[in-house]
């Protein structure tokens, strides 16, 4: 597996050692990363006011093999936008609080047309009738999230298990059958790991229901697809608010499996409060265990 090499890092961390000419071209590259990527030599030598040699000498200097690798390197950084570049990117986000707020409420809110009432009855029937289901996520809130469907799952009755190693997904993949299910969460749905466990799921025809993008590669090998879209903005400092896309989602799920079996559920959910009070004490309206 290939590494790529951090050029950005190279040159900010080698910067003061520098020869003079040298710390002119760093200081040209850095101050715009994204052009210095798509310059030719010549006109990344004018900029820094050095000589086409001096341009040669720095990037050995940096670790690349020659001017070519070295603009090869930088387009590799220039990869991930502007916005990881650019300090001045998102500097004038002085109220995040309210940016915070804002971006949840419009994430939960472009969520709304496409979360429709028959998408997540056909997802929970998939689940509902599964001999067990498996959650897998990996990374991030895929992970984190994949631990609060267990938790809503659990008290339903259901008998599921959570995996977010690459290596135990696989396994677990390779055991199952037609009678078995799995959920998959996934914000991009890219993860070669993530996509990789589910083609083996696929193969042994258990059922897959994802949350991921509807036009990931995930997306196309699932049963049925809980369509979350990971709009990022400018502001690089915050968490995603894609997650609460995946949070919304996995509520209605386990609300719709919830009313499949409502009174045994009932009675469920009433044996967990009476040993929660037990333990616990505390007014009447606290949460089951949340």
């Amino acid at each position: 597996m290939n590494i790529i090499r951090d050029i950005v890092f190279q040159i900010r961390s080698r910067r003061d050692a520098l020869s003079v000419t040298e710390r002119k071209v760093a200081d040209a590259i850095l101050d715009d990363i994204i052009w210095s990527a798509s310059a030719t030599v010549d006109q990344l030598a004018a900029k820094a006011g050095v000589s086409i040699a001096t341009i040669s000498r720095f990037a050995r200097t940096v670790g690349c093999d020659d001017t070519r690798d070295l603009k090869m390197k930088l387009a590799q950084a220039s990869t991930v936008g502007s916005r990881f570049l650019d300090p001045g990117a998102s500097a004038d986000e002085s109220t995040f609080y309210a940016r915070i707020y804002a971006d949840i409420e419009s994430t939960l809110r472009a969520h709304l047309p496409v979360f429709t009432e028959p998408l997540f009855e056909t997802a929970a029937a998939a689940l509902d009738s599964a001999r067990m289901i498996y959650v897998f996520g990996m990374g991030g809130a895929s992970a984190v999230l994949a631990q609060e469907v267990q938790s809503r799952l659990v008290r339903l009755g259901y008998p599921i298990a959570v995996y977010s190693d690459a290596v135990l997904l696989r396994m677990v993949a390779a055991t199952l059958d037609e009678r078995d299910a799995v959920l998959v969460l996934s914000a991009s749905g890219l993860t070669p790991e993530i996509v990789g466990a589910a083609r083996i799921v696929k193969q042994y025809r258990a059922r897959l229901v994802a949350i991921t993008d509807a036009t990931s590669e995930l997306a196309k090998l699932a049963d049925v697809v809980l369509p979350i879209r990971t709009d990022e903005t400018d502001f690089i400092y915050k968490p995603s608010a894609s997650r609460y896309a995946m949070m919304l989602a996995i509520d209605l799920l386990s609300t719709e499996l919830a009313m499949l079996n409502q009174e045994e559920n009932r009675e469920r959910l009433r044996r967990i409060k009476l040993a929660l009070d037990e333990h616990r004490g505390g007014p009447n309206r606290l949460p089951l265990g949340d």
